[in-house]
């Protein structure tokens, strides 16, 4: 990434609490809401950013800062207000970063012909993140009553339940005797075990997820996008456009270029259940037997230096979505285990 970008971080303060109070999916929308609001705040111009189940990471251009500055200031104001949450953010240029002796490198994974999710690299986003929490480079809350533009966001669909046994949300992260090279054998190592479960240990069907009503993320989805409307309002109209959308999905209602059927496949194709932020994150829909082979190859790798890791397992896979048109291919899935996957994977490796 060139010196003058900007590194973006922010997540959920104390989530691991969160989501044993059973807030999982808000800690996710949360979450969420950081990308929403920096992707509307940019009018949709493409840059790379990464879901973490209670926070994200992002680079932007220098030119935009005032206005992600601002879109992440009243993501925390909303979420403070709407669920009592505190998320943090920071902004770090990538030339402090470089200077602190970490790099930062990105590809793009292509999920699907609709959508690519950055992939970053060199233990920049680890170090910014640290930042964050160490009360560096923040970037302070809006007055209470701002309202983020998170047009697009949304948690319509169901959760999934697991298929093959359990939803297992994997966290690796290199150890103190990486390299990139030994380290990058070890996520090969992982992958390939995952690419062995059925659709490659996708928690989401081919046909996508379930639809049904009344939609189990009313209230969320309310105060995502009720702006200063009234909540109770927001929910009846809410409640109006899914009874809809049920119906279109449940009849598979084609209207003009929407085809419900091929929406809810892209939906699937669209998920990000594997990503790598610095490590290896996947959500996958594992059978015992794969689990435990996972667990072996990551405790070798452990034991020798090489990785430090977390798994959690869970029922169920839920879906956060970002559509800025539904009549497009470039809507976006982020995948997480409903019991806080992410989040409680990654709070095991901070215990060790």
């Amino acid at each position: 990434m060139p010196d003058d970008w900007l590194v973006g971080v922010a997540d959920v303060v104390n989530s691991t609490a969160e989501i044993v109070a059973g807030r999982y999916k808000t800690v996710n929308m949360v979450g969420a809401a950081v990308i929403s609001a920096a992707t509307n705040g940019v009018a949709h111009r493409p840059f790379p950013y990464v879901f973490g189940g209670d926070g994200a990471g992002f680079a932007i251009w220098p030119e935009t800062r005032e206005v992600i500055e601002s879109a992440l200031s009243a993501v925390q104001a909303w979420a403070k207000r709407e669920f009592g949450i505190q998320l943090r953010a920071a902004l770090v240029p990538v030339s402090d970063l470089r200077a602190a002796g970490q790099q930062l490198r990105v590809a793009r994974f292509q999920a699907s012909q609709g959508v690519d999710y950055a992939m970053f690299a060199g233990g920049g986003l680890t170090w910014a993140e640290g930042q964050m929490k160490a009360g560096t480079y923040a970037v302070a809350a809006a007055p209470e009553d701002a309202i983020p533009d998170l047009t697009g966001l949304s948690c319509r669909w169901s959760n999934q339940p697991a298929r093959n046994g359990t939803i297992l949300s994997v966290v690796i992260l290199p150890g103190p005797n990486a390299d990139d090279a030994r380290f990058g054998r070890v996520a090969r190592d992982i992958l390939r075990i995952g690419e062995g479960l059925e659709l490659g240990g996708h928690p989401l069907p081919a046909r996508g997820p379930d639809m049904q009503y009344p939609p189990p993320g009313l209230d969320l989805d309310a105060r995502v996008s009720r702006g200063s409307r009234s909540l109770g309002l927001r929910k009846a109209q809410i409640l109006v456009e899914n009874l809809f959308f049920w119906f279109i999905f449940t009849v598979r209602l084609r209207m003009g270029n929407f085809r419900p059927e091929e929406y809810r496949a892209d939906v699937a194709a669209n998920a990000d259940f594997r990503k790598f932020d610095d490590g290896l994150k996947m959500t996958l829909d594992s059978d015992p037997d794969t689990r435990n082979r996972i667990e072996a190859v990551l405790s070798e790798a452990e034991a020798k230096g090489l990785v430090r890791y977390g798994l959690a397992e869970q029922d169920e896979a839920m879906v956060t979505c970002f559509v800025p048109s539904a009549t497009q291919k470039d809507h976006v899935h982020f995948v997480d285990g409903a019991g806080g996957g992410y989040t409680q994977a990654a709070s095991q490796i901070k215990a060790t």
